[in-house]
């Protein structure tokens, strides 16, 4: 949140300025946050109430291995039954990757009409495009708002404390 245009940067350049050691991570710690929109909240709680049937939810998570390796699960569950369509784990994801995991996940007429997935930096402009070129309209949550994709981060909670 930027107080009358002065953002995290900005404020961490002014305290370095008067001598005082800070780490740029920590300003925004300390910084006042504007309370949540509840019409935002209640617009997205309602959309995901009336669509459910036809939205469909991605995203990764990581486990590290035995070998102290990073090991990255990508699944893809449905809203309505909240069904695990597709899973898939791999050491080196990619764009292309993911999207083969897409079509393998959606085949042939099987595309709900919204995917849900966060901000995650796989999620790039070309499997963006790909989800469109499939007839899916993206729905990329909000910055920091896991709650936006919550039956998905819920799956994640769950299957990855069995662990």
């Amino acid at each position: 949140m930027a107080i009358n245009g002065w953002g995290a940067p900005r404020i961490h350049s002014e305290l370095m300025k008067l001598g005082l050691e800070v780490s740029e991570a920590t300003v925004p710690r300390y910084m006042p946050r504007l309370p949540s929109d509840p019409d935002q909240l209640k617009r997205w709680m309602v959309f995901l109430r009336n669509h459910k049937d036809v939205i469909a939810a991605m995203d990764l998570f990581t486990v590290p291995t035995a070998s102290l390796r990073v090991l990255y699960g990508f699944f893809a569950i449905d809203h309505s039954r909240r069904r695990i369509l597709h899973f898939n784990a791999t050491f080196n994801p990619a764009a292309a990757w993911v999207i083969q995991q897409l079509r393998e996940a959606f085949p042939f007429d099987t595309a709900p009409n919204y995917l849900i997935f966060d901000r995650d930096a796989i999620f790039s402009t070309e499997v963006v495009r790909f989800i469109k070129a499939m007839g899916i309209k993206p729905c990329r949550t909000a910055y920091r708002s896991p709650w936006q994709n919550g039956v998905a981060e819920r799956w994640v909670d769950g299957s990855c404390s069995i662990m």
